[in-house]
């Protein structure tokens, strides 16, 4: 008597080295993706800022036409702005002289910044200031999360 031949089961998957292989491109992936992700992040979050204080840069102008001064509050402008929800403003204050010449408004990121720390962005009556030392969002630490861009400079009515 014959011995019949069982048909031969195939096994289906994957071997260990495949899935190490798989593993490690995933995790070289996810090294490059990471921080460019984090860094878009955090930039959609500047970007608050930046159109929080385009906004009080604008109603600022049209204080100055009626009342001859840039006013010392944001609540006295002629627009409704919800609270940043990433920074926190400052005071309006004088950007050299008087209110009559000139403003300076700062905002502050709070919470985590993606390890960017608490940068600020400031503007005044000719918009986003790069020069002001309290602006520190438009250093080279900053770049990659600066909307704009470290080599904007300030722009002139």
């Amino acid at each position: 008597m014959e011995k019949s031949k069982a048909p031969r089961k195939t096994q289906a998957g994957f071997t260990l080295v495949e899935l190490a292989i798989v593993i490690v491109i995933i995790g070289v992936l996810a090294a490059f993706g990471v921080p460019r992700f984090r860094d878009s992040v955090e930039r959609s979050k500047a970007a608050e800022a930046f159109n929080y204080l385009s906004a009080v840069r604008t109603a600022q102008e049209r204080y100055h036409g009626l009342e001859g001064t840039y006013a010392d509050a944001v609540s006295k402008l002629d627009v409704k702005l919800p609270a940043p929800k990433y920074f926190t403003p400052g005071t309006v204050t004088a950007n050299g002289d008087s209110l009559e010449k000139g403003w300076k408004l700062t905002l502050t990121r709070t919470g985590a910044s993606a390890g960017y720390g608490a940068y600020t962005v400031t503007y005044n009556e000719d918009g986003f200031d790069t020069v002001a030392t309290d602006s520190t969002i438009a250093d080279s630490e900053h770049e990659a999360i600066n909307p704009i861009q470290k080599n904007t400079t300030t722009s002139s009515n």
